[in-house]
């Protein structure tokens, strides 16, 4: 069970590349926040219960239902669609992201670590590595925002990749960084929409006193 959900994970990662409207988008993260979820209560129940309830509150509540509800709204907000004029089209960023995917079991192979869990380790990998390429490839302030989620669901799985060992104060680090992101990038993604109709970073520059 515990190998399927890593796998599922990954298979959201092809899916995403692949996909080109924002609500498709919202639905991976929020999938891969109970994916994250179920993981995590069936790999850490050797920590203390203070630390699993609030790493289980984390991923279940946070990353897979308050997220991708802060970001629906946004979208909904500011008319966002679709991530149509992405630099490189579909087929070339699903190339991408399955040789990712490739090159992270192959490396999880080569360092031959009996601590290390492959499947968690090729599924973090590869998540942290596409959530950069959605950050750099796409030109979308939404999209950047759903790389860099991806990419920490990729850090928090890596985690697990190592012996599972999660200490309280990192979540705790890592839940506000998070929420300091949304918020600022919340309000402005908003105030752009409402002065400059923009969604793309691109235009951004076009912006003037």
């Amino acid at each position: 069970m515990i190998n399927l959900f890593a796998v599922i994970f990954t298979m959201t990662l092809i899916y995403l590349a692949s996909g080109n409207r924002l609500v498709t988008y919202i639905r991976i993260l929020a999938l891969q926040g109970l994916l994250l979820f179920g993981l995590a209560y069936l790999e850490l129940k050797h920590i203390s219960i203070g630390s699993l309830l609030f790493i289980l509150v984390e991923t279940l509540v946070f990353k897979a239902f308050i997220v991708p509800y802060f970001l629906y709204m946004l979208i909904k907000r500011n008319h966002f669609h679709n991530e149509r004029d992405a630099d490189s089209p579909n087929f070339f960023s699903l190339f991408k992201v399955s040789l990712i995917i490739i090159l992270s079991f192959i490396l999880s192979y080569t360092l031959n670590n009996e601590h290390l869990k492959i499947t968690y380790f090729t599924a973090s990998v590869s998540a942290i590595l596409t959530g950069i390429l959605l950050i750099v490839r796409r030109k979308k302030i939404i999209t950047h925002i759903v790389g860099y989620m991806v990419f920490e669901n990729g850090i928090f799985l890596l985690s697990l990749a190592i012996g599972g060992e999660l200490p309280m104060i990192v979540n705790i680090g890592v839940l506000l960084d998070l929420i300091t992101c949304l918020l600022l990038f919340g309000v402005f993604v908003s105030k752009i929409g409402e002065i400059h109709k923009t969604e793309e970073l691109d235009q951004l520059s076009e912006l003037k006193d």
